[in-house]
């Protein structure tokens, strides 16, 4: 028997169940994902209900479908017993020189403003020097490594008591980490929007909506008696191969009005 096989077999769940959980998940029948994949419904019943043994091939295939992040397509993988076909590099390696240098460089290129490179649980990999402005204030033990910047952002004693519209721009956080659960599944995750949905607002903080004519959900922001507005943009690599790289998320945040981009000139 394979190490692949001898793998699944030591407790990943068969591959049926994995593929029907993953459709269900996405709200699609057999018939959707059977036609959207090209396939037969009775090919595809047979695959879920272990009477038919798919090739490498066609789990890839059947993933891509159902927009499986990588680390999933690795599971189905091996659920079918066969080998993962993505790395899982660590980030310091050699390897992964190119993948690092790339984002120091779109930091270097990004200050004096504030950006952050997370990992696939929201912990802190790499920052500008801007950083430095929204973590002013925060608690001490919620920078202490590893630091989690959605702890940072939403605990009551991390940034959101600095922001003025913190219910708006909270939910707008939630929001993303709910729709990075629906499409990992992920127990970790599903156990950090449980923490972080818990925390209340603090005491005091001001809760305010957008302001008209607002493109996107600013975080307004309290800073050494100013008021400073910022909108931010996530960039991932396009065309990832390697499971560590394509959970690398990079969050950059612009000043969203001219008084804000003066103040940080200054």
């Amino acid at each position: 028997m394979s190490q692949a096989t001898d793998r699944a077999d030591a407790g990943t769940p068969p591959l049926g169940h994995l593929l029907r959980e993953w459709r269900r998940r996405r709200r699609l029948t057999q018939l959707d994902l059977a036609t959207a994949a090209g396939v037969s419904t009775r090919h595809l019943s047979f695959v879920e209900t272990g009477r038919s043994q798919p090739s490498r091939e066609m789990v890839l295939h059947l993933a891509g479908h159902l927009g499986l992040p990588l680390r999933e397509r690795n599971r189905l993988l091996l659920a079918a017993g066969y080998a993962p076909v993505y790395d899982e590099t660590e980030l310091d390696s050699p390897r992964l020189s190119a993948v690092r240098n790339a984002v120091r460089h779109v930091l270097r290129g990004h200050e004096p403003y504030p950006a952050l490179v997370v990992d696939r649980y929201w912990n802190l990999v790499d920052a500008t020097d801007g950083l430095a402005l929204l973590t002013a204030g925060v608690a001490p033990e919620l920078l202490e490594p590893p630091v989690n910047a959605l702890r940072v952002a939403l605990h009551p004693g991390g940034l959101v008591r600095r922001v003025l519209n913190a219910a708006q721009w909270r939910e707008h956080l939630l929001a993303r980490l709910r729709q990075q659960v629906d499409l990992s599944a992920d127990a970790r995750l599903e156990a950090l929007l449980r923490e972080v949905r818990g925390y209340r607002v603090p005491d005091g903080v001001t809760v305010a909506g957008s302001r008209p004519g607002d493109p996107a959900v600013p975080m307004v922001l309290r800073h050494e008696g100013r008021v400073l507005a910022f909108v931010s943009t996530v960039t991932m690599f396009g065309t990832p191969l390697d499971v560590t790289v394509s959970e690398l998320v990079v969050e950059a945040f612009y000043p969203a009005d001219d008084a804000t981009a003066a103040a940080l000139a200054r």
